[in-house]
């Protein structure tokens, strides 16, 4: 089955290196650069601080008040998952001084997960750029049969009722990894859903249950302790931060690229050549050397695009995840 998502990664990533070189490029005055530099900038984070998108947040803003002279705060709205941020950036006026820092759940799991959803993103928002990725990775408790992903499948085509797979909870990308998963392979995989990372980690530690889609981050420590085999990761390339861990593709599945990703939104109606400053601003900010060890550490990476081709990749990957949510009846608690 072709993914329309992983098609579109795959031509995204062949970009990446490119953004980054002409968005970093000459930074003569313009109208745009003049209009930005007139007033200060708020940076809404609409979950509590600490998280990637506070990090993220507060890159952006040290860098967009180096640029433009300006102060540059970050207005933490946590709650309501995230849906008073965003509502607080909608009703924001146009000028590109108000913007919003959001995971990509946000944006393209939600607004099927949610049957109240209260936004319509292409509608309310526009894209700028998306800021930094991390792969998702396929880990396992380190029984006999989990240590590759080809003895793991195995294992499960022959005995299913053995093995399920541990998830933050109903509806989050890394339960949605895991069903996009199943699908692919039609493997009959059952979800335990938790509430968080912390302890449905602990428990595929444990062995209660032996399999688990995790951001990269939080499961590598686990892997270089030897309390968890990574099996996989899901982004179309090897993490530069754990380049010995293999993707699914390259282990021959296909159509399961998932990362998780956050990007930069502004209200609807602001003007195009604003928007389009805003994203050359923000890819010159990740392109620096301090912001790239900053995004290393996290095991994050930057992933510069065009407000184009950001708004194609939030469409390709709402068309996703409406798909796997729509086949498998899931909605949110």
């Amino acid at each position: 089955m072709r993914n329309p998502l992983s098609m579109l990664s795959r031509l995204l990533t062949l970009t990446v290196a490119g953004c980054l070189a002409s968005f970093a490029q000459a930074d003569e005055p313009n109208a745009a650069t003049r209009q930005l530099a007139q007033e200060r900038f708020t940076i809404v984070a609409p979950f509590p601080p600490g998280g990637p998108v506070d990090v993220l947040s507060r890159l952006l803003a040290e860098s967009l008040q180096k640029r433009y002279g300006q102060a540059a705060v970050v207005e933490n709205v946590p709650g309501g998952a995230g849906n008073p941020g965003m509502d607080r950036v909608r009703r924001a006026r146009p000028s590109g001084h108000t913007l919003l820092v959001i995971p990509a759940g946000n944006l393209t799991i939600n607004p099927t997960l949610m049957a109240n959803f209260p936004f319509r993103i292409e509608r309310d928002f526009a894209p700028v750029t998306m800021l930094a990725k991390a792969p998702n990775v396929l880990v396992a408790h380190p029984s006999a049969d989990t240590t590759t992903l080809a003895a793991l499948i195995a294992a499960v085509r022959a005995d299913p009722k053995r093995f399920s797979y541990a998830s933050p909870g109903i509806g989050s990308g890394l339960h949605l990894a895991g069903e996009l998963f199943r699908q692919q392979l039609g493997l009959d995989l059952q979800h335990v859903p938790y509430k968080g990372t912390g302890p449905a980690m602990n428990d595929v530690i444990a062995g209660v249950v032996p399999l688990m889609f995790s951001n990269l981050p939080a499961a590598l420590p686990q892997v270089r302790a030897g309390r968890l085999v990574a099996l996989a990761v899901t982004d179309r390339n090897r993490s530069p931060v754990a380049p010995d861990i293999p993707t699914l593709a390259e282990l021959g599945v296909d159509g399961v690229v998932v990362s998780s990703w956050y990007g930069l939104m502004a209200p609807a109606g602001t003007p195009p050549d604003i928007v389009a400053q805003l994203a050359r601003d923000a890819a010159a900010a990740l392109a620096t050397e301090a912001v790239t060890r900053q995004l290393s550490a996290q095991a994050m990476t930057a992933s510069p695009m065009t407000p184009a081709a950001f708004a194609a990749h939030i469409r390709a990957e709402t068309a996703t995840w409406e798909k796997v949510i729509t086949a498998r009846g899931i909605r949110a608690d």
